[in-house]
């Protein structure tokens, strides 16, 4: 029905015309007056015309105050359309990334060599976020055996490394690990990563896929908003490392905002790996180049410990949600807690008598649920997380609708409870995912932990360490305490969902601990309340972090319900989109119902479309072909 109290564009237009005509009309008759009339002041215009940035002004978009436009088909909060394709698609935070994937995918090449072509890309024009130096992980959906397969690419601790050796360098239980430095940096388990997906999954070799970032890296590319900030806020850290600043910094300072960025260093990096393949990784030139900084810098990285590393095939663990199945990493990843968020969020009608759909988002009982959801989901996270071949996490007690139905009565749905377990901070990563047209879909993620990671960067190599092993605990007897060639407890969580077997979305979220908590809000989104992929990015979110009780509300969140949810106990600080993250989809719909994903033909598109999205709050984008 239409709103008759509410202007619509047509009538806007209308007037619009006819306030043009008046004003000609009235200019016309009154020519003489108007030319007597005194003249007004001079014209003012913007010092920095068409977003040009300057020295006084480095981010010209933080000055912008105008009303926001809306779109005038579906929901006007969305921000833009969902990108339709058949024969494949990418979506990423960089959009020239995600053009390298497509580029893949329209010469011949599988979701699997798209995704590493996407990631090697990013590794460059996103590299405060990823790079070689950091870990990688996969879901990828192979439609000739129907099965969603897991690829773990966490990278593992040096040998030396004990409880005694950071004893003796002045860290224990209360200081914590190092956070930044060569005793942050485990080994990088990303090149072996993506060296086993293409083995398995891909039709191209390191040459082909590599080759697009390898140019780029040489050429130059152009500094987007987003990544000339998380560039700028570390420049003290880069400073501290020779090979850092030289490296990523122009005159001692970060690129400046759009300016053209190379990085001939890494461009040698991967021409490197398409002529010696992963063993120039853990066994040949770059294998030594990084255990020679490793001995500079006083680390404990050695030729042994890169050269037994190995990335593991895994089975994913899941759950059902409203009879799609949910797919995430097993431990060290930190997957299992958005499946154990869902579970809750399941028990919610039982338990508590709430239906989440029928209160819907502009309930201020919706958000205080899901955040409460959150806290029990995460306080068993922290308390079982670690290493599955260094203790055991007892996934299928965890996951069961029983524990679900458990954690669901700890919630008062009247008052905020703190968290029993603290957790992690924030950190920086990369999410892409890709599709192709013989109906494959990869769900692919890594990341240097926080920007520039360790701030130790592989010189002649152009790529810093990642500070993964920040994340391991000091403390004695706990599941992630830290040990040799144990792996650390993991952000990273690319996540997939099925419904009967058959693909229907790939998607994840980049951010550390926000992850999990948004990719459950995200499946209710979509599943509970039937937003598109786009508009379930679109829309408001919150990010909890256990680690100190305080709420982050994006700011129309927060201005709606940010009182509402104090007088319920909830600790918020004040309104950001800084922890939320960045989320990117790709979703399967078949032409006709119930269909599984094929090609059409030996070079023809998928049997059905891919509706890709991504979030505005990146730089990226989604592109398909």
């Amino acid at each position: 029905m239409t709103d008759l109290s509410r202007p619509t564009r047509r009538s806007v237009l209308k007037a619009g015309a006819t306030t043009a005509a008046a004003l000609s009309a009235a200019s016309t008759a009154g020519g003489t007056a108007a030319t007597a009339a005194p003249r007004g002041p001079a014209t003012t215009i913007s010092d920095t015309p068409f977003g040009i940035p300057t020295a006084d002004v480095p981010e010209p978009g933080v000055r912008i105050d105008a009303p926001a436009g809306d779109r005038n088909v579906g929901w006007g909060g969305q921000s833009r359309a969902e990108v339709l394709a058949r024969n494949g698609a990418v979506a990423t935070s960089q959009s020239v990334a995600a053009q390298v994937g497509a580029r893949i995918l329209a010469e011949g090449g599988t979701s699997a060599d798209a995704a590493v072509a996407t990631a090697a890309a990013l590794g460059l024009v996103e590299v405060p976020s990823a790079s070689i130096g950091g870990d990688s992980f996969a879901l990828h959906y192979c439609a000739a055996d129907r099965i969603v397969h897991g690829i773990s690419a966490a990278g593992w601790a040096p040998g030396a490394w004990s409880r005694r050796y950071f004893a003796d360098r002045g860290f224990d239980e209360r200081t914590g690990m190092p956070y930044t430095g060569i005793d942050s940096a485990t080994v990088p388990g990303a090149v072996e990563g993506w060296h086993r997906l293409l083995d398995r999954f891909g039709r191209k070799d390191f040459h082909d896929v590599l080759e697009p970032a390898a140019q780029l890296a040489a050429q130059g590319f152009g500094l987007t908003e987003r990544v000339r900030d998380d560039w700028h806020g570390k420049v003290d850290l880069l400073r501290e490392d020779p090979d850092s600043a030289r490296t990523f910094l122009i005159g001692d300072r970060s690129p400046e905002l759009y300016s053209v960025v190379r990085n001939p260093e890494l461009a040698h990096a991967y021409r490197t790996l398409q002529r010696g393949g992963r063993d120039a990784f853990y066994r040949g030139e770059i294998a030594r180049a990084i255990v020679a900084k490793s001995e500079r810098t006083g680390g404990a990285v050695t030729a042994r410990d890169l050269a037994d590393y190995r990335a593991q095939w895994v089975e994913p663990v899941s759950v059902d949600y409203h009879g799609y199945r949910m797919h995430q990493l097993p431990p060290p990843n930190q997957g299992f807690a958005a499946l154990i968020m869902l579970g809750i969020i399941k028990q919610f009608p039982r338990v508590l008598g709430v239906d989440l759909a029928a209160e819907g988002p502009r309930s201020t009982r919706f958000w205080h649920l899901l955040i409460e959801a959150k806290k029990r989901a995460y306080d068993d996270l922290n308390r079982y997380n670690g290493d599955p071949d260094f203790v055991d996490v007892p996934l299928q007690r965890l996951l069961s609708d029983e524990h679900a139905a458990e954690l669901c009565r700890r919630i008062d749905p009247d008052r905020a409870q703190p968290p029993e377990y603290p957790g992690v901070v924030n950190s920086g990563t990369v999410y892409l995912t890709t599709a192709d047209r013989w109906g494959n879909m990869t769900s692919f993620i890594y990341s240097n932990f926080d920007k520039f990671g360790s701030g130790v960067a592989i010189p002649d190599y152009g790529f810093p360490l990642h500070n993964r092993g920040a994340m391991f605990d000091l403390a004695a007897d706990r599941p992630n305490t830290v040990a040799g060639h144990k792996r650390p407890y993991h952000t990273l969580m690319p996540a997939f969902v099925t419904r009967e077997g058959r693909p229907v979305l790939s998607f994840g979220n980049m951010g550390g601990d926000a992850q999990a908590q948004a990719q459950a809000l995200e499946m209710v989104y979509m599943i509970d309340l039937g937003f598109n992929p786009q508009a379930a990015t679109d829309a408001a979110r919150f990010c909890h972090n256990q680690f100190d009780d305080a709420l982050e509300l994006e700011r129309e969140l927060h201005e709606e319900f940010g009182a509402q949810l104090a007088a319920l106990g909830h600790r918020l600080d004040p309104p950001s989109s800084s922890g939320v993250g960045g989320y990117q989809a790709i979703l399967f719909t078949p032409e006709h119902a119930g269909e599984w994903p094929r090609s059409t033909g030996p070079l023809g598109p998928v049997n059905g479309v891919y509706r890709a999205a991504s979030d505005h709050r990146k730089d990226g984008s989604a592109v398909g072909w």
